[in-house]
């Protein structure tokens, strides 16, 4: 068993399809599986978080639905209903193993405020030093649909930065990632091990393979770029393949393994909360000249390369960063307030020396052309 300053995080993220029976109901046996193959890794020394869909899959027939419902208001009340029954069941199963479950519901805005997404981390911190299995699903009985992550997928990978996890494990309908689509293609091979995501890859990815999820291998891969950027492996492997979880951890599982290269410039915490869920508030457009040196390196943003600014925002606040050709190539935190920034490009009448910071310091910058694992995140 390792120990506690050595022991690794391993997230999983697990689909609806992983957890439901033929007919769409909680398959209690499959999350017998499950449970049992993360408790193996718990009795291996591994700090293990569940990322958990299937809260309206287990709760749609109890309302009274035949079919997963589609309307915004019923997926919520039938999430109402299977939250409770999932993390009942999971809670059960880990306790009658000697573990205690926690529950965690997140909205998208809880990772856009940093205060928030700090106390996020600071939480499951402690759940993880104590031994506590937290399971995490996206808040869906009160999120609204503009403000959603989109699926699990993508919070699994979000999540899987928050805690600085050694790997995120992604539950799926497939056994991995294919060359070509093997539901059209008969001799599609599997790709065992994957350093980048290139637009061929990208090209390969499906729709939902599942009429309970939401996501296919499209979101697999966005949420892959993601854990890459942060210097975090990930697998993907198939769901109902006995002790894939297990096998995946120690390498020994079918699917694929995306391992970030060696030459990526893995993310901080303060990046990649900049880079995956801040929520830009306005636009800063620069000159050529600075452009070139915040790609090649990395260097603050003076206040006198910004050559205009769009919306309004405080100091503080995330801005997108635009080149003259109005190509984004980053983001970053300014220290100064649209107001000021806008007085100082148009050297207005204002007090120079109280204005000595650069408008963005280069730790507070995040280059979306730094690595091909942020381009289109």
């Amino acid at each position: 068993m390792t120990s506690d300053k050595q022991r690794k995080r391993i997230v999983i993220k697990i689909g609806s399809s992983s957890l439901t029976s033929m007919n769409g109901e909680l398959s209690r046996r499959k999350l017998e599986k499950i449970v049992e193959e993360v408790v193996q890794l718990k009795d291996d020394g591994y700090d293990v978080l569940l990322v958990s869909s299937g809260a309206v899959a287990a709760g749609y027939r109890k309302l009274g639905c035949l079919t997963r419902p589609e309307g915004l208001p019923e997926k919520q009340a039938a999430a109402s209903i299977g939250q409770g029954l999932l993390i009942e069941t999971y809670s059960d199963l880990f306790i009658s193993h000697g573990y205690v479950a926690s529950q965690i519901l997140i909205t998208r805005s809880d990772f856009s405020d940093e205060s928030r997404y700090d106390n996020a981390r600071n939480t499951i911190n402690v759940l993880l030093d104590r031994g506590i299995v937290p399971i995490v699903n996206e808040n869906d009985t009160i999120t609204m649909e503009f403000l959603k992550f989109g699926d699990n997928d993508t919070l699994s990978a979000k999540v899987a930065g928050l805690i600085d996890a050694d790997q995120l494990i992604i539950l799926s309908d497939i056994d991995g990632l294919y060359d070509s689509d093997p539901r059209k293609n008969e001799n599609a091979e599997l790709l065992t091990k994957v350093n980048e995501i290139t637009p061929e890859i990208e090209a390969t990815a499906g729709e939902p393979g599942s009429s309970v999820g939401t996501g296919g291998m499209k979101s697999k891969i966005e949420a892959v770029k993601i854990t890459m950027a942060s210097g975090i492996s990930s697998f993907i492997g198939k769901s109902s393949t006995a002790g894939i979880i297990y096998d995946a951890v120690y390498n020994n599982a079918v699917g694929t393994y995306f391992e970030p290269q060696d030459t990526i410039s893995n993310l901080n915490q303060k990046k990649q909360w900049i880079a995956f869920n801040s929520g830009p508030e306005g636009e800063v457009t620069i000159n050529h000249s600075a452009t070139e040196s915040i790609i090649e390196n990395q260097t603050s943003l003076e206040t006198s390369a910004v050559h205009s600014v769009n919306g309004r925002f405080k100091k503080g606040a995330v801005v997108k960063i635009f080149d003259m050709n109005g190509d984004e190539i980053g983001l970053g935190v300014v220290n100064y307030s649209s107001k000021a920034l806008d007085q100082l490009v148009n050297q207005a009448d204002i007090d120079l020396e109280k204005y000595q910071k650069a408008a963005i310091e280069s730790e507070q910058l995040v280059c979306l052309l730094d690595t091909n694992a942020l381009v289109g995140v």
